[in-house]
């Protein structure tokens, strides 16, 4: 399984038309999200066979040039994966530093969680994983969009 860009021991993998790493899928939606640049799905449509198998990190450094061109740098990033399986904490630190290393932030403006649904729902049934992930972008230069309220 392939979670965060690395890849986990465990008796099934995720789904998907690119490599299904729902960590990075999840974080790179959250910026561009943040930026107003749409969604992975606009930029990266399964319907592509170039996207066939892809590695996600491609798809999160492109959400990062998107924020880029429009301004922005990544402060920081936190995500939470919401799974019955695979645990997160053993794997907790080779993430973070990975989504660090993509990220091009300091490990320490980066958090990765693990939490369970307790049963309920199509991560409790075993039958998939869901990571949910905020940035904060700041100004990098004077592009920015972000205008200060008088």
């Amino acid at each position: 399984m392939r979670l965060g860009g690395v890849a986990i021991p465990h008796s099934r993998g995720l789904a998907g038309h690119s490599d299904g790493d729902v960590l990075l899928h999840a974080l790179a939606d959250a910026i561009l999200g943040a930026c107003s640049a749409g969604s992975l799905g606009e930029h990266f449509p399964d319907d592509q066979d170039s996207q066939e198998g892809a590695d996600s990190s491609l798809f999160l450094r492109r959400a990062c040039d998107l924020a880029a061109e429009k301004g922005f740098s990544i402060g920081n990033a936190d995500a939470v994966v919401v799974a019955e399986s695979p645990k997160i904490a053993p794997h907790r630190e080779r993430l973070r530093a990975r989504v660090a290393e993509i990220l091009g932030l300091d490990k320490a403006a980066v958090s990765v969680r693990g939490t369970s649904s307790n049963g309920l729902g199509f991560p409790g049934r075993g039958e998939g994983i869901a990571a949910i992930a905020v940035v904060l972008l700041v100004p990098s230069n004077s592009k920015s969009e972000i205008r200060n309220p008088k």
